[in-house]
């Protein structure tokens, strides 16, 4: 009966891992803390699975203070709460769709070997106690404090993953050295990476072998796989794009690769809360720029403020590229949005005639990383007409103001990391649709002490974008529900649900066969917890 009393907490203690396994994962295997920051923010939030943990360990110490702990009923008692704390954990997940799953990397690999070691010791010790009452309970104080077991893993792999990164870095800086014609791009800013990336790689493409840095790969680590796995001898271009958490890391990224071209997306308040303030997050995010050549070219917006009042002390060549700014070098006017994507004319300085161009992608945003990649393109030879022709056929990216339609209603998706200009921008694409207009957000997040205005200023956006407001979880939400109240909007066609799975329902019963479009700006990040 003992062994038999195991099975489902294994099968728990296996879920729960993989759990934490992804949310280290995604926060940089604690690198500066993250998860633990994660974690103590996720037992604050004291979901039911942690209390019934808590409950069982009380009830059982109970069960042992009055003598009701005989062998059978111990046996049973483990057996039935292991259940149902797993039942619980699994509904209350249901549905829940993570946006970036759990790779499982030859590091991820390791740290469950180290893991299954530390659970073999410590299983190995209880059984030479023989003492039923304190396995089942130090089991259930293991399962409760996982997160933290992982991160004694993660410090005990330290010194093996330094070696093998140092391995993998040689390796990738050797072959470089030896493709003397590739040409490296770099891109980097607060948003749009991973669609500039994305972008200017299907343009390049019409002319040269250009290769983008697979989806997330944005970290040193990430580059040294594209370059290690994916980086083929018959390449031209390699386009790193380059993400950071603090200054100096994207400084770190360009010594590697060695970019000779670089483009600056929009610097905003996108992980504040991370790099400590604005002007630490302006001052990395330049470290590409600064870091070209003197005959590399930088590509810089014109229209952020926090561009152009910036310093550059490298005197390479700057494109400025922009809408308003009508002294930008590459210009995008008459822009004209609909349900089927954009439409736009573009002006070269010195070349007073408009080029007319059409995509499928949609917001201000995807002009401004059409414009940059326009701006590079044009430096690599390509021609109008191939530039024509490929913005035409660029691809939308995945959780970036993706059209998706399910019979009557056409779903905006925006859900990946929204944040403040970005999604002032997607409700200006769903204020130019027809129909009947759906906003379904939890809000955003990572940025700091500006977490609230920021917040309640999107709530006061919504108004005339908007006809319905949907939002995921009552408290995260609450700044944006004061910015609603405080421009009047309907508090009618406002509804606060718990679960993401709630608001499709609702946006279901909304629509009931109008045509409706609902925006989804930002999903709850795998990494917050309500």
């Amino acid at each position: 009966m003992f062994y038999i009393s195991l099975i489902p907490f294994i099968v728990l203690l296996i879920y729960d891992f993989k759990k934490s396994l992804h949310m280290a994962q995604q926060n940089l295997y604690n690198d500066d803390h993250r998860f633990l920051k994660w974690t103590i923010k996720d037992m604050k939030s004291f979901k039911t699975p942690l209390k019934c943990s808590l409950v069982v360990v009380i009830t059982y110490l109970l069960l042992i203070l009055l003598k009701l702990d005989s062998r059978l009923i111990t046996e049973l008692y483990f057996f039935v709460v292991s259940l149902i704390i797993l039942i619980i954990k699994m509904k209350e997940n249901r549905g829940s769709d993570t946006k970036i799953g759990l790779k499982v990397t030859a590091r991820v690999k390791r740290l469950i070997i180290t893991n299954i070691i530390i659970l073999a010791l410590i299983s190995f010790g209880l059984y030479c106690v023989r003492n039923v009452n304190l396995i089942y309970l130090t089991l259930f104080i293991y399962e409760i404090l996982l997160n933290f077991v992982l991160m004694i893993s993660i410090i005990i792999n330290k010194p093996v993953e330094k070696l093998v990164y140092l391995s993998y870095k040689n390796k990738a800086v050797s072959k470089l050295k030896s493709m003397n014609n590739l040409k490296v791009i770099g891109i980097t800013g607060s948003y749009g990476k991973t669609s500039s990336k994305n972008i200017l790689s299907d343009i390049l493409n019409v002319k040269y072998n250009a290769l983008p840095s697979p989806k997330n790969f944005n970290t040193p680590y990430g580059l040294i796989i594209t370059v290690n796995n994916y980086l083929d001898k018959f390449d031209d271009i390699l386009i790193a794009e380059m993400g950071a958490y603090k200054v100096g890391e994207i400084k770190e990224l360009c010594d590697l690769v060695k970019p000779k071209y670089g483009i600056l997306t929009k610097i905003g308040t996108a992980h504040i809360e991370i790099f400590g303030s604005q002007e630490n997050i302006q001052k990395g995010k330049f470290e590409l720029i600064e870091s070209l050549p003197s005959d590399g070219v930088g590509v810089l917006n014109a229209d952020d403020e926090l561009q152009v009042n910036y310093k550059l002390k490298n005197d390479c060549k700057i494109i400025w590229i922009g809408i308003d700014n009508k002294d930008a070098d590459v210009r995008a006017l008459d822009i004209k949005t609909s349900n089927k994507g954009t439409t736009f004319n573009v002006v070269f300085k010195g070349d007073k005639k408009k080029y007319s161009f059409t995509t499928k992608l949609l917001g201000y945003n995807n002009i401004y990383n059409i414009l940059a990649s326009l701006a590079l393109s044009k430096e690599f030879g390509l021609s109008i007409e191939q530039m024509q022709k490929a913005v035409l056929n660029v691809r939308s990216v995945e959780h970036r103001l993706e059209l998706r339609e399910a019979g009557n209603i056409t779903y905006i998706d925006d859900s990946y990391n929204s944040n403040p200009v970005g999604s002032h921008m997607a409700l200006n694409v769903l204020e130019s649709m027809p129909g009947l207009r759906i906003v379904m957000t939890p809000g955003m997040v990572e940025l700091g002490d500006k977490s609230y205005e920021l917040n309640k200023k999107f709530g006061t956006y919504m108004k005339g974008s908007a006809d319905v407001v949907i939002l995921v979880g009552e408290k995260i939400t609450k700044p944006i529900k004061e910015g609603l109240k405080e421009v009047k909007f309907d508090s009618k066609n406002i509804y606060v649900v718990k679960s993401t799975k709630e608001a499709f329902a609702l946006v279901k019963s909304l629509s009931s066969g109008k045509e409706t479009y609902c925006l989804i700006e930002n999903d709850l990040p795998d990494i917050y917890n309500e």
